[in-house]
């Protein structure tokens, strides 16, 4: 896991020392050494800052070129499966000098060109250089877990993992992109699946897409589509789809324990990361351990809210029992906000419905506590229906009200869209000039076109939706940021393409009903992890104490940061409007999750412009 940048000069030597500038600005993300390289006719060079996690030695250091010369190599992300693929390219020929995933996913290329991508099991993002014909290679794992964006004016081109070192390009136009800033505002999870972003200058390479750059052209082509990796046997019975689940389950979370250096996992409590840590439980104890697993892996990191009502302490602490894990407990109960938001939303560098300063805070406690990886369970909720059950509490009515209407297009998205847009002016959580009467325009996102089975019901249709379109990506997005802020890496067994490509063609049926989310699922993991968490209907989202943190110093700052100005917000929102709302707010004290998932984006929306778009 790394951070990622490249430069093509556009005519002119590379300027190396921009090259390390961009290094240096995500060096957060690969805090074990930097490198760069120029291509030998100085038109292009990369660099890399490494987060050292399969084979650590110097060796598998990036940028990497090939054996024989012709192709370097930059890699975000890690091959799950590179083991297997490695034994595959040795009887083919080819040699490896190094024990890593990188040198196999170079020689994959070498071997089998862009047709390589369907044989990955992992989640990537990179950039593969022909440096025979100067040609460039892109590609971003299926379901987009690790980001690339990219920048083009003429024959000047520039790539990198994160939006904000691209705005160190004194060509890039940084200037806001007011359409999309506008959707987003009206619609939070439209964007981060579509090729935008903020910035007029600035695109992302969505989720499953590949691009080729060659003299001055970047083609960008759409190598995985979901929809058509769904017809697969059906087990007959209900047993048989569960004992098919877990076996999925298990290889994925295997093959995600490969590490030559500690692991762990954040343990909430909840079914997810309960099911996750006792798979990794009983691989570990009963399977007898496999190559290249790592052996270090028995850390949790529980956060803990004391007074608050979203605290899974005791359910953590059983979970924790049962896998034989250790715990570390650390409360968050008592942050107020202010303190770590502008350091937050840096580390963001986007625009969220809150404030995701736990998840920040966790990934510095797995930091700080000498673990650079940890296996999470995100995923399950968008592909299993894990919003929509008994015991939820409200932090979750905006998202379900978005995935609900994700990719419904014709006439039905403009009923739902204007019916949305009435909601939200009754609710006085509106405040978009050129809009008062008309959604803001959607904007193109590939998955809402794909072509579904004829058996999808209501639900299946936004579960797809949410898993590839809508929620699940701004989701990914905000966790890669947010870990990768202290240099840890997030796996996800849950997101394995086997499992989600099995989900997602099974019946509804076994997916959700009225009272239980993720039957398939629970009815595989029994007798793996507690009864009592493995039949639980509760479900609480690992958020922030958003409602309290606003009715107090939070809300106050919101205030001040709106009594300033800024060309570009001030075209897309009544401003002042919206700052006498959050005083109402403020000086009621009514701040709740609803409120707080309409309003936060317009604030995180001032905040972003003020120190992005100055």
């Amino acid at each position: 896991m790394c951070g990622i940048a490249g430069i093509l000069s556009g005519g002119e030597p590379i300027n190396e020392k921009l090259l390390t500038h961009l290094g240096q600005r995500l060096a957060h993300r690969g805090p074990d050494g930097q490198q760069i390289w120029v291509s030998t006719d100085r038109a292009c060079g990369f660099v890399h800052a490494r987060l050292a996690i399969i084979d650590t030695n110097a060796r598998s250091d990036q940028p990497f070129v090939s054996e024989d010369g012709r192709y370097t190599i930059v890699f975000n992300g890690e091959i799950f499966n590179f083991l297997e693929l490695r034994t595959e390219l040795s009887a083919q020929g080819y040699k490896f000098r190094t024990e890593g995933d990188t040198e196999v996913l170079l020689n994959g290329y070498r071997a089998w060109g862009p047709a390589m991508l369907p044989r990955l099991n992992g989640m990537w993002a990179l950039a593969i250089r022909d440096n025979v014909n100067g040609s460039i290679f892109f590609a971003r794992d299926r379901f987009g877990i690790k980001p690339l964006v990219y920048a083009q004016q003429g024959n000047r081109f520039a790539f990198a993992s994160e939006v904000r070192a691209l705005l160190d390009v004194p060509w890039v136009d940084r200037s806001p992109a007011i359409e999309v800033a506008e959707r987003l505002l009206f619609d939070p999870f439209g964007v981060e699946g579509s090729e935008h972003s903020l910035h007029q200058g600035i695109r992302r390479l969505p989720a499953g897409h590949s691009a080729t750059w060659k003299e001055g052209s970047f083609r960008v082509a759409r190598w995985w589509v979901t929809a058509d990796h769904l017809d697969i046997e059906m087990p007959a019975h209900a047993a048989d789809a569960a004992n098919r689940f877990r076996d999925i389950f298990f290889d994925s979370t295997r093959l995600r324990m490969r590490s030559d250096v500690a692991i762990g996992s954040c343990l909430s409590g909840g079914f997810d990361s309960t099911a996750v840590v006792s798979a990794m439980a009983h691989i570990a104890e009963l399977d007898g351990g496999h190559e290249r697993e790592s052996k270090d892996w028995r850390h949790a990191f529980v956060a803990t809210f004391s007074g608050q009502p979203h605290d899974e302490t005791p359910e953590a602490t059983q979970a924790a029992q049962h896998a034989g894990v250790t715990p570390h407990f650390f409360d968050l109960g008592n942050d107020d906000g202010v303190d770590l938001v502008d350091t937050v939303l840096d580390a963001l560098d986007d625009v969220y419905i809150s404030l995701p300063t736990s998840p920040w805070r966790i990934y510095q406690e797995v930091r700080q506590n000498g673990v650079r990886v940890t296996l999470d369970g995100h995923g399950a909720d968008e592909m299993m229906g894990g919003y929509r059950q008994g015991g939820q509490n409200i932090a979750f009515a905006l998202r379900n009200l978005l995935g609900d209407r994700a990719g419904i297009g014709g006439a039905a998205a403009w009923l739902s869209e204007t019916a949305k847009l009435a909601a939200l002016r009754v609710d006085r959580s509106y405040f978009l000039n050129r809009h008062p009467f008309k959604a803001p325009d959607r904007l193109d996102i590939a998955a809402y076109k794909d072509d579904l089975p004829d058996h999808y019901t209501g639900l299946d249709k936004r579960l797809y939706a949410m898993f590839n379109a809508s929620v699940l990506p701004t989701i990914l997005r905000n966790f890669d940021r947010l870990s990768m802020a202290h240099g840890v890496e997030v796996r996800m067994p849950f997101m394995d393409w086997r499992l989600a490509t099995y989900v997602m063609a099974l019946p509804d049926n076994m997916k959700s009903d009225g009272t239980y989310s993720k039957l398939i699922a629970r009815n595989a993991m029994k007798g793996i992890m507690p009864e009592s968490i493995r039949s639980s209907t509760r479900k609480v989202g690992f958020n922030s104490q958003m409602p309290a943190w606003m009715n107090g110093s939070l809300g106050e700052w919101s205030h001040r940061l709106l009594t300033t100005s800024h060309d570009a917000f001030d075209q897309m929102v009544d401003r002042k409007a919206l700052n006498a709302r959050i005083t109402q707010l403020n000086s009621s004290k009514s701040w709740d999750w609803t409120s707080v998932g309409r309003l936060w984006p317009y604030i995180n929306m001032k905040w972003y412009l003020d120190h992005r778009c100055a």
